[in-house]
């Protein structure tokens, strides 16, 4: 009897060493970790069972859910459902201010930035003097594309304290500053967190306003230390730095060629 299926291969040896079955191999093996880390369980399980169809339906309606604008920014905070759910039971008995804003994290952290952002402001509803509320609502309408919105609020976290989040916050602003076109106030600010840290995504982005404003040198100088550091990091900061990484790189490719 022959297979259910009619193939155009003489046996399955012969399939299952076709490249593209390789291919769809490896991204099914993908999407399954992927929905393992992020606790998407029930799409695991239909992974699982019904492969390829439910990765790529995955791949589109959750993998790709996160904005692009998300990699490379992070928030402290556990990011799991079962933690959502504590987190809801809380608020309903409770109702403190900590709880939406950790809650508003998750969902920041997710790429759910208009659930991030209520839940950011019902937290300043119920403590207005939160400084890490008054930031990560800042930093969650930037992602929004609402910079004039953000400004006040960042700027005022930072006037406060400019070590909040570990620079974080610093580095929203400056951000934030760029997106309104204020790119000498950015380049100030992004000075100030690279006389205080090293983050890739600080000296990347003001690598890139060095070259804005034609100064090929500074940017290239900037750019090449980056790279460099980067092989003495451990591999947990790696894989979180990755984006800032291939933007550094061809950065550096771009300004060598002007040169």
């Amino acid at each position: 009897m022959q297979g259910f299926i009619a193939l155009p291969f003489d046996n399955f040896s012969d399939f299952v060493r076709q490249p593209w079955v390789l291919v769809g191999v490896i991204f099914q093996i993908w999407m399954l970790v992927d929905a393992i880390r992020k606790a998407e369980y029930f799409w695991a399980v239909f992974i699982f069972l019904f492969p390829f169809i439910n990765a790529v339906l995955y791949f589109f309606l959750v993998y790709r859910a996160s904005p692009m604008a998300m990699r490379g920014f992070e928030l402290p905070g556990a990011h799991h459902r079962r933690r959502i759910r504590e987190l809801q039971g809380q608020i309903h008995h409770l109702d403190k201010a900590h709880h939406h804003l950790q809650l508003g994290d998750i969902y920041f952290q997710q790429g759910k930035l208009e659930k991030a952002e209520a839940c950011y402001r019902a937290s300043l509803e119920r403590d207005g003097t939160d400084l890490d509320a008054v930031a990560h609502l800042g930093q969650c309408l930037l992602r929004q594309n609402r910079p004039q919105e953000a400004l006040p609020l960042l700027q005022q976290v930072c006037n406060a304290d400019s070590k909040h989040d570990y620079g974080h916050s610093l580095m929203a602003y400056a951000e934030t500053l760029s997106a309104l076109g204020r790119n000498d106030d950015a380049v100030e600010v992004w000075e100030h967190v690279g006389r205080e840290h090293a983050y890739a995504r600080a000296r990347v982005q003001l690598a890139e306003l060095y070259l804005g404003k034609g100064e090929k040198e500074r940017a290239r100088r900037e750019l090449q230390e980056v790279i460099d550091d980067d092989l003495h990091t451990p591999t947990f900061q790696r894989r979180r730095d990755r984006l800032w990484m291939r933007k550094a790189r061809r950065l550096l490719r771009a300004a060598k060629k002007a040169a």
